[in-house]
């Protein structure tokens, strides 16, 4: 088997242990282009987790002052929102690990 092949999926499957770290390493590292791009594009997917989750983080917190600002007649819609965010970060974290073990045996594969 290429090694090329094993670091390219390699940097798909560092989302169950290694997360961004490794992609942005085998990315400045490697002088094989096609091996660049998958580093590239599995961190790119990498971040679709992290980016909702400093924005869920916010959410909570705005969330959290609603709930507190509120009167007790006016229901809050922090709990709400703070349910429904967890639900979608949930369903994209199961689709971007999804796409990445494709992407990643599927480059095994060729």
């Amino acid at each position: 088997m290429d090694n090329n092949r094993v670091l390219s999926a390699l940097c798909y499957f560092s989302i169950f242990f290694a997360g961004f770290l490794l992609p942005l390493i085998v990315y400045f590292v490697s002088t094989d282009s096609d091996v660049k791009n998958h580093a590239k594009r599995a961190f790119l997917s990498h971040l679709l987790l992290i980016i909702p989750s400093i924005i869920g983080f916010f959410i909570f917190f705005i969330s959290f002052g609603f709930y507190a600002s509120s009167s007790n007649s006016v229901m809050s819609i922090g709990p709400i929102l703070i349910i429904s965010f967890i639900v979608v970060e949930i369903l994209l974290s199961l689709a971007v690990i999804i796409w990445n073990i494709i992407q990643g045996v599927r480059v095994l594969r060729v």
